[in-house]
């Protein structure tokens, strides 16, 4: 189970920081403001179902990500 966790914690800070960026990206590149409205947008909600499918594969539900310690 810990080794779960530690899993977890890492595929979200690696997914954390690659948003990150990419959020970092929308801003420096010049879009009028509706289209960088609606990158960011789109933006949090991949994320938002990138963290869920997470979530589902810890619980062993559904088309999640399986994690190695629940092999």
């Amino acid at each position: 189970m810990i080794t779960t966790l530690i899993y977890l914690i890492i595929y979200l800070i690696v997914i954390g920081l690659i948003f990150w960026l990419l959020n970092y990206l929308i801003d420096a590149v010049p879009l009028q403001d509706p289209f960088r409205r609606i990158a960011k947008i789109a933006l949090m909600v991949v994320a938002v179902l990138i963290v869920i499918i997470l979530l589902l594969g810890l619980l062993g539900e559904g088309p999640g990500l399986r994690f190695p310690a629940l092999r």
